[in-house]
This record gives C-alpha cells, sequence and structure tokens, in this order.
C-alpha cells in the first residue's frame, strides 16, 4: 500500500500488528487477569472458576505469538520491535493502548511503503532512537518534524536530492545517517557533511549517489571527529585511482571504509597520501569486459568462401554504448 506521510504508514502498520486483537489486548481470554485489582466482587461462588476455565494463561498467549507455526505469529521480516511490541500487548496490555504507545517505541520501521513525507506526527514518538524509512520516494526532510532523541535515521532507496531542510535543525545525538542510493550530489550537498550539523555521528552511509569531487568531500569529513565508519563506494569519486588512499591517510581515526577494515599496514602503506592532492587526477579509468552476448551472429562458424567465388560477402558490426 501507498502512504504519502509516515504517520499513515505507521498506524496502518499498528493496525497490522494487531495489539488489540487475539492473543493481544484485552477480551475474554484474559479479561479477568487484568479487572480482578478493579472488581472487588466477582458474583456468585464458582462464577469466577468458570470464568478462568474460559481464558488463556500468559504462557499459552505467548507461545501462540513465537511459534514460527502459529497463526498468529509475526512473518520472519518484522523487526524485534514489533515482536516486542506484541508481547507487551499481552503481558501489559494497558502500557501500548491510547497514546500510551508513544511513550514506548524506540525503534519505527517504514519500508517500502511509498512514503513521501516524514510530517510532523512523528513528534509523537518521545522516545523514539531508531527510524528506518529505506525504498520509499522521500525527496526531503523536514528536521523539525524528527524526535530529537533519534540516534539512527536511515533513509537508504529513496529520493534525497538536498539536506538542507534536513541540516535545519538536525537531531543532535544521531550517530548513524544512511543515505544510501539517493539522488545528493556536490558541491552544493557536500557542506552539510560537517561536525557543525552532526556533531555526535559515528556512521555514514553515503554510497550510490553523484558526488565527484573527492577533496572537497574530505575537507567536510574531516571535521567529524566521531566518524568511525564510512560508505562511499558507488559515487563517482570511488573511480580515482587514489580515492581509497587519500580517504585512509586524511582520515586517521576511521576504522571501516566501504565494508572493508582499515588495519595498520594500510595506514601506514598510505601514509603522506594526503599531502599529496596533486595526485589525483579528474578522470577516471574504466575496465569493460563483456562476459557473454546472445542474439548476434558468430562470424567464426560460417566457412571461408573458396578463392575466385562469386558469391557474396556478408559483414557485420555493431556498437556498444555505455551511460554514464
Amino acid at each position: 500500500p501507498r502512504h504519502s506521510s509516515v504517520s499513515a504508514a505507521f498506524w496502518e502498520h499498528l493496525w497490522y500488528l494487531g495489539l488489540q486483537d487475539f492473543p493481544c489486548g484485552l477480551g475474554s481470554w484474559n479479561k479477568s487477569r487484568f479487572d480482578a485489582h478493579r472488581s472487588p466482587s466477582r458474583g456468585q461462588p464458582g462464577q469466577e472458576e468458570a470464568v478462568m476455565l474460559d481464558e488463556e494463561s500468559p504462557e499459552v498467549l505467548m507461545e501462540l505469538l513465537r511459534d514460527p507455526h502459529s497463526p498468529w505469529a509475526l512473518p520472519p521480516d518484522c523487526s524485534s520491535q514489533d515482536q516486542y511490541l506484541r508481547e507487551v500487548a499481552v503481558l501489559a496490555p494497558e502500557l501500548i493502548s491510547g497514546s500510551n504507545i508513544f511513550k514506548v517505541l524506540r525503534t519505527l520501521r517504514i519500508v517500502g511503503k511509498g512514503v513521501e513525507e516524514v510530517d510532523e506526527g512523528l513528534l509523537q514518538l518521545q522516545k523514539l532512537e531508531e527510524l528506518i524509512l529505506s525504498a520509499n520516494q522521500i525527496s526531503r526532510i523536514t528536521s523539525a518534524n524528527l524526535p530529537r532523541t533519534l540516534k539512527v535515521l536511515e533513509l537508504c532507496c529513496n529520493a534525497v536530492a538536498d539536506l538542507q531542510d534536513l541540516c535545519t535543525q538536525p537531531p543532535p545525538e544521531l550517530q548513524h545517517l544512511g543515505l544510501g542510493y539517493n539522488k545528493l550530489c556536490g558541491p552544493s550537498q557536500d557542506k552539510y557533511l560537517t561536525v557543525d550539523f552532526w556533531p555526535n555521528l559515528v556512521s555514514l552511509d553515503l554510497s550510490f549517489n553523484s558526488f565527484t569531487d573527492l577533496l572537497e568531500m574530505i575537507a567536510q569529513l574531516s571535521s567529524l571527529q566521531k566518524l568511525r565508519i564510512l560508505v562511499l563506494q558507488g559515487n563517482p569519486l570511488a573511480l580515482i585511482p587514489t580515492y581509497r588512499g587519500f580517504l585512509v591517510d586524511s582520515l586517521p581515526k576511521l576504522s571501516i571504509l566501504d565494508d572493508i577494515h582499515i588495519g595498520p599496514d594500510e595506514r601506514h602503506q598510505f601514509q603522506g597520501l594526503a599531502k599529496q592532492p596533486e595526485l589525483i587526477r579528474r578522470e577516471a579509468h574504466l575496465v569493460v569486459r563483456i562476459g557473454e552476448i546472445k542474439g548476434v551472429p558468430d562470424p567464426s562458424t560460417h566457412q571461408h568462401l573458396e578463392v575466385d567465388s562469386e558469391a557474396p560477402v556478408i559483414t557485420y558490426s555493431y556498437c556498444v554504448t555505455y551511460e554514464f
């Protein structure tokens, strides 16, 4: 289903979890367990026993949630937070009833729902620490609509082309920012990748965007003193022959670059390279290998014509075009 806003997708997701339906929530399957402290009188002798016999124990209800063969089990791709909410809905449903759900939720995962807008409804999630909005259609994010408690913001596979609105009032405690597979390009966006906006950033994913200026990128990222994990593969600047060496030497506190650990030997190998910017050439070398072609006649299979033969000679020529 498509949802224009994160809030709409959020409420749809809660409905999908069925937090008010068996075996979660309150109902004939567990009502007396939660009414016991409210109702001093339980009616005629023996009536309480009859009601209890019609109910299920917490252990049985939890088993219905956890058993992968149960019709009430969540699909394997659901998050651990989803499973946690359903278990709370069995053991203490009052904790997530009504607006109480906003005080419990720490992780929100809305993936592939066609979301286009990060709206102010998210501010109700007072303790949200992790927000995953991958594979949607978000092009701009207003930071004023993000909870200040966020530590992880994942926006992979969207249409983000401008970081200005996100950096107006970014979450101060953010540790991971995922912007891979978007539409970012320099130099207009490089300036938003500094400590002025992200003082606590530890992990940054900018893979598969359109950044081209390696020296400018390094100049901005070098201010992120807490940065330890960086992903830049898939950008044009990653095609520069000295790309990895310059980053390793320019960012001495970096531990992982493009999912590859930076060891002492590699640091020693590239030592001093950052002081030689003239080695960065404004060009990239590509080697393209064609492994297999189908549907094209193979000239080697044709028999050689006899000498002085008057048969027509057929030649073929092909053109291959690459678009970058």
